[in-house]
């Protein structure tokens, strides 16, 4: 991811306000339904819970992305959260441990997928929220998280909360054509641990297809960093296999799907359920 697209995006977020689930923990600004979760004892393992004034729609789960890397937070997430906040969404930002030996380090395959299960799951002991509808909201990296809680249970990780539906923005869908590509500088390899194999379908999500729960995924023509055929070439193993699954292709790169001021974005919330 480039540093300097990232460092923007993180700015943005400046001007806004601010494994068994532990009790949620309201913070400063509750009057505006704000909450953090902490679903772990490591500094990574938490969320960031904003739900509307009004009747909630559901929740959407929105998982950052980063490649998987340490150096990359759930600060990303945060520009998003307004907006579908304003929809009527009760919005879950997720942080994961990640990989790297630094501040938000310890993660990889398995524990990465732990916390994701987990961070999903804590939203069952949120008093009042309406866990009928929960859709994950991934970019890049995040977008093959959110694609694989989809089919968690399948594999033996926790899904106390089933995922209802997929939103993957340019995400990473087919891990052995990523590593194949070089994508993130070895991120994949560095992720599960080895490079990918036969062995690797429960994290994998083109080898997890078909899904019982709708795909769309949201992709710039123009991506350089995640290529747009890791989108294509998902939806195209989807619907061969008879799972629900939809292309949106969108003008711009691997960031305009989360610019909460582009076309992009404004048609991604025109696909939530």
């Amino acid at each position: 991811m480039r540093l300097a697209r990232r460092t923007l995006l993180a700015g943005s977020v400046a001007a806004l306000a601010g494994c068994g689930a532990a009790p949620v923990k309201e913070g400063a600004g509750t009057s505006s339904g704000f909450a953090r979760i902490d679903y772990g004892a490591d500094p990574s393992q938490y969320a960031e819970l904003t739900r509307p004034a009004t009747a909630s729609r559901g929740v959407v789960v929105v998982i950052h992305g980063g490649f998987w890397k340490a150096a990359y937070d759930l600060s990303l997430g945060r520009p998003l959260v307004p907006s579908l906040v304003a929809a009527g969404w009760s919005v879950l930002n997720l942080e994961y441990r990640r990989v790297g030996s630094a501040l938000g380090g310890g993660g990889g395959v398995p524990a990465t997928l732990d916390d994701v299960a987990a961070g999903i799951d804590a939203l069952a002991e949120v008093e009042g929220l309406d866990t009928t509808t929960v859709v994950t909201l991934g970019h890049s990296a995040g977008g093959h998280l959110a694609t694989w809680a989809a089919a968690r249970g399948r594999f033996g990780f926790s899904e106390r909360v089933p995922v209802t539906a997929v939103i993957s923005q340019a995400g990473v869908l087919d891990l052995r054509a990523a590593y194949a590509g070089g994508l993130g500088d070895g991120a994949v390899e560095a992720f599960l641990g080895h490079p990918p194999g036969p062995g690797d379908e429960a994290a994998d999500p083109i080898r997890q297809l078909p899904l019982d729960v709708p795909v769309w995924c949201v992709h710039g023509r123009s991506d350089d960093t995640v290529p747009f055929t890791q989108s294509q070439d998902y939806v195209a193993a989807a619907t061969a296999a008879g799972a629900r699954a939809e292309l949106v292709a969108v003008e711009g790169d691997h960031f305009v799907v989360i610019d909460p001021a582009s076309p992009a974005w404004r048609r991604t919330l025109a696909l939530l359920p």
